[in-house]
């Protein structure tokens, strides 16, 4: 794994166990010589997580959409910095510049990429790691959530590893470096759907 994207969020939580997590993640990618692709903001997680792997000497690209770029929100201190026409064009580079992702806590956004990339696998779009880092548990009721889906049958049963959970980044990794794509839908016989 050359680049990983980070999905996370643009917003500073009062606890600071998220921005110091995002932190170190930025620069324990550095270390470990991870580039990181992420939405190339400067403010909340991203900003932090881009700047800890900068302090760490990584390489660090941001893609941002216009809109963000006129709102000022961008970091203009990155290796590189992509400017795109809206989230479909973000998501699709994430995608294209990455070999896997990781979710650290963040909102809606956050769920939109999380969700779309996991989506993508399952339709065999990607055959790429899908991580979740579960920062002070903060996404143990979305663990359940997809361990439910499963159960209830909404998630197919070869399906279910689609998502690497892990609560500290070195098991995280090293479950991401074992990944073995299955088998997409798009080349599933219609009685196994």
């Amino acid at each position: 794994m050359k680049r990983l994207a980070v999905y996370c969020g643009s917003a500073t939580p009062a606890d600071p166990v998220y921005i110091e997590g995002a932190r170190a993640l930025g620069l324990a990618f550095a270390e470990r010589g991870i580039g990181l692709v992420y939405g190339g903001g400067r403010t909340g997680l991203m900003g932090a997580i881009a700047d800890g792997a900068l302090e760490g000497g990584g390489e660090v690209i941001g893609v941002i959409p216009q809109a963000l770029v006129d709102a000022e929100v961008a970091h203009r201190g990155l290796t590189e910095l992509h400017v795109v026409s809206g989230m479909h064009q973000r998501k699709q580079m994430f995608t294209d510049l990455s070999d896997g992702f990781v979710t650290i806590p963040g909102g809606t956004g956050t769920m939109d990429e999380l969700w779309e990339a996991l989506s993508w696998a399952q339709l065999g779009y990607h055959a790429d790691p899908v991580g979740l880092l579960n920062t002070a548990g903060y996404y143990d009721h979305l663990i359940a959530f997809w361990e439910k889906m499963g159960e209830v049958g909404f998630l197919r049963p070869q399906h279910r590893d689609l998502l690497i959970v892990a609560d500290t980044l070195d098991v995280l990794l090293d479950r991401m470096a074992d990944h073995v794509p299955t088998q997409p839908i798009v080349r599933m016989n219609a009685s196994d759907l």
